[in-house]
Formats: C-alpha cells, structure tokens, sequence
C-alpha cells in the first residue's frame, strides 16, 4: 500500500493504491458528502457554545470493544461528553483530532523514509530517490544518501510518496470510545457533548413608513459553523440569552430606554428564550446560514429628535440632533415579541418607492412590551445651540426668595442641617436654540444632564422655563420643544444651584 502526495512542501493531494485501508485510513477515502452522523440535534447558545445530540444506530460486541464516532465536531470540549446504550458502559474515551493534511503527513513521517519524485520539465523523464525526513520545522529537510537537500515550495515538478498514513491521524474529527457491553446486537448509541464554534446572531430589517407612522420587521438569525463538521439535516434550536461559563464571565446586554413587562407567546428554558429553527437544515461547515425567525407589519413606530447637554454647556456652534426611530415590543402594538440581541437596520422608500438604507443600531436581549429608541444618525437639518446666557452669583437671602418647602412639621423642626462649610448659589440663565430647516415642524426631545452632583446639590430649583419640563431623573430635566417649519425657536430655563 502506498499514499502519494503531490506538489513540494506545502501543496499536497492524496491519491491511493494497492490493497485496502485500516479503518482510520479508509476515513480518508470517504466521500465528501458522506457522513457517519445519525439524528443530529443542535442547541446553540449566544456566545458560540453549543449543545449537540447525536443518536446512531450502531452495531455493538458483547464484552470490551472501541467503537469510533467520526463525524464530530473538531472543537468538541471532551470532558462535557455523555455518552448512553442500552446494555453498555464506557470504559475509556479518546478524542483524534489530529486530521489528515499534507503538513500533517509530512510531520509524522519525520525520522521514517519516503520516495521523493522529480520530474525533468524538458524531457518529462521521472527519477526517483528514496529519502529519510529529518525536520519539518520551517521546511521540509531530507537525507538522500550521504547529502541533505531542503525541499523549497518553488514550484518545480517534485512530490513525496508515502508508504503508509500513520495510524494517529484521521481524516475527519473522530471520537472513540472503550465500551463494554453485556450483549451484542444493533441498539441506539447516543452521544452529547458541548463544543465551540457554532453561534448566532439576530439581525433584523425594518421598512419605515414616516407617512403612517408605522414598522415592517423581519427577523434573521444568521448561523456560523468554525466546528471544522458539517451537520448534515439537524434540528436546531436557538437558546437567546448569556448563560454563566465555567469562569464567571458573561456577557453585558445594552441598556434599553424603557424595559418591558410582558412575558412572550413562545418556550423558556429557565431564563431563557427559546427559537426553534422549522424544519431539518444542514449547517456546513465554514459557512455562514440565515434563517428568518421573525415578519411582522403594521408596528407603530415614529421618529424622534433628541440632544442631550451637559451642564453649562458652552456649544460655538449648533449640534444636530440625533435621529431615532422610536417603536414598543408589546402584543398590543404589533410586534408582539422578546427580540434577541443584535443589529437593527432601517430602510425608508424615496419617491419612486424604492427602500433606501437610513441607518442602523445594536439591541440588547429585549423583553416584550419594552420601549426602544433606535438612533439611525445625525439630523441633517435639525439642529439645538445651547448657550450659557447669563451666570451670577447670589446671595443666600436671594436663594431663600425660591425655597419651595421649610423642614417643619406641627410646629416642630423634624430636621436640621449643619453647615459645614460657605454655600455658594448661583442663578443661571440657559439659552437653547433650535433650528429647523425641514418643510414641516418637528418635536425635539431636549435633555440638560448634569444637575445632580451630591447629596449637597439635589435642593437645584427651576425658577422659570419658556417650555414646561418634567424631572427625567435627580441628574436630568426633559423638554418636548415644537420647532415650526423652516424656522428657529429659542426657549430660555433659570436655574438655581449650589453649583
């Protein structure tokens, strides 16, 4: 029997001839749309760690023998594998990962002799030399005689011939596994076991309709398979959610403006939601595959204009705004649905009604009924310049004349603070300018972050606003503000602070 392999160091094919293989070399010979995989189930989980069920019909001895199971997955995690037949106990288990490439080949066949071909180019006359192979450390260096050549990948007409493929090396991810079994017979052999390199990820398209106020969403997963196996018609199963790894370490979902309380028409497992995948698919290996998951129309949604300032911000120029499409997760609004983490891109039709991209944003796990405000991008004729109009000092019997509440309760003090050192105030006069350039008004949703620094400084006072407000949080102050079409609109707020 002998293996040959063509091409110089790192180009090698395999061609056989003579009698047959062992068992692990015959692998080698094995169609490529072949498969030893039985009823294959697949869980796949956010962060590429998956769960994989396979279940062959196998023949089995009575007493000890090794059964190998080709076919699995190259980065199989070996300490996760359960295994299970009626009648039969594992004794030992053994993981070959070591595949069947010409480097692989060559590597093993160091110490040991092949036949090194060369080829004449002007006559096509072969001459053949039996050499001993010395190292493959950054090249292939051979004995032929009493001298030693280095084979250089230069592309001249030379290839090695193999006596044999060692027996350490499989041409496909194998596990084998030690049984011993009380009786002989074909049964069900059941094999699970986690691995890495399978993963998924949502992605999501929504068509907007400004007209209507309304959202068409589809839904995609997209599967990556880096196993190193393809797996052939597999029931999948995707788990959303950051399940805790061995080493604590997991994963942080983006924050959500308003987090939703509806519990999903769909399965879950503990915390988790489950997606199953209809029907059976193959996932190949190397290979990127999108499946939809998710098609709904009509979801109410509008646009939304939004800056946030920090305080006594001192903007040279107008800011534009951010640009959002705004839409609820709820049953009641249309959507109807937990969304998995991932990217939601936005199109909206021009005027011969052809979508258009407009913009894209990330989501974290998101449970229904959840408010999200998507920022597609910059405002292009939307803009706010805040200013720091005026700015004094005062005096604590002015500060005193905008006291909302005294500390007394049935004519009693029920608390008194001591002051620990001089309390500055200050009246501040903010100026917010906002620009609309667009053919119709818009709302802007303007927020002044910032007015919360310590216990000491939460007694701020709001003494006049051009616009009514509303306290977001103790740091935050939120304005709805009406910008007419093609015009500008100042709105002016007093603070008084300790700051």
């Amino acid at each position: 029997m002998r293996v040959r392999t063509l091409g110089a160091i790192g180009a090698f094919s395999i061609a056989t001839a003579g009698p047959a293989f062992p068992q692990n070399a015959a692998e080698g010979l094995a169609h490529p749309e072949s498969t030893a995989q039985g009823d294959v189930s697949i869980t796949i989980y956010n962060g590429e760690r998956s769960l994989v069920q396979d279940i062959r019909q196998l023949s089995i001895p009575a007493g000890e023998s090794t059964i190998s199971f080709p076919d699995v997955s190259a980065r199989i995690m070996p300490e996760t594998l359960s295994f299970a037949a009626d009648g039969t106990a594992i004794v030992e288990q053994n993981f070959d990962f070591d595949l069947l490439t010409p480097t692989k080949l060559m590597e093993k066949a160091v110490g040991q002799t092949i036949t090194l071909v060369r080829t004449n180019p002007a006559t096509g006359v072969e001459t053949r030399e039996r050499a001993t192979v010395l190292s493959t450390a950054g090249g292939v260096v051979v004995k032929i005689g009493d001298r030693i050549e280095v084979l250089r990948d230069d592309g001249l007409p030379v290839r090695a011939i193999f006596d044999r493929v060692p027996n350490n090396l499989r041409s496909r991810p194998t596990l084998s596994v030690t049984l011993d079994s009380i009786r002989s017979g074909t049964r069900p052999t059941s094999i699970r076991y986690l691995t890495s390199g399978l993963g998924w990820a949502a992605d999501y398209v929504a068509l907007f309709d400004e007209t209507d106020n309304s959202l068409d969403m589809q839904g995609w997963v997209t599967l990556t398979n880096q196993t190193g196996t393809t797996f052939k018609d597999a029931d999948l199963l995707l788990v959303a959610g950051n399940p805790t790894e061995g080493s604590g370490r997991r994963s942080q979902p983006r924050a959500m403006v308003t987090t939703g309380t509806e519990a999903a028409n769909r399965e879950s497992l503990g915390d988790f939601y489950l997606y199953p995948i209809k029907g059976r698919t193959t996932v190949a290996n190397a290979q990127t595959k999108q499946v939809s998951f998710l098609d709904v129309q009509g979801v109410s949604a509008r646009r939304r204009y939004e800056r946030r300032a920090d305080w006594l911000v001192r903007d040279e120029q107008p800011v534009a705004v951010r640009s959002a499409i705004s839409f609820n997760t709820s049953g009641s609004r249309g959507l109807g649905d937990a969304l998995p983490a991932g990217t939601v891109r936005f199109y909206q039709r021009d005027r011969e009604g052809t979508p258009q991209f407009i913009g894209e944003s990330r989501i974290g796990h998101t449970p229904m009924g959840s408010d999200l405000f998507l920022q597609t991008g910059d405002a292009f004729d939307v803009y706010v310049q805040a200013e720091v109009e005026k700015r004094e000092e005062i005096d604590k019997v002015e500060w005193e004349k905008t006291s909302r509440y005294r500390v007394i309760e049935d004519n009693q003090v029920v608390r008194e603070t001591e002051t620990e050192r001089a309390v500055r105030y200050f009246r501040t006069t903010m100026r917010y300018t906002f620009y609309n350039a667009k053919s119709v008004p818009v709302d802007v949703e303007f927020y002044q972050d910032g007015l919360y620094r310590g216990w000491w400084s939460r007694d701020y006072r709001i003494v006049s606003e051009d616009v009514d407000g509303t306290e977001v949080n103790p740091a935050t102050r939120k304005w709805i503000v009406n910008v007419p079409a093609e015009n500008e609109r100042v709105v002016r707020v007093v603070y008084e602070t300790k700051y």
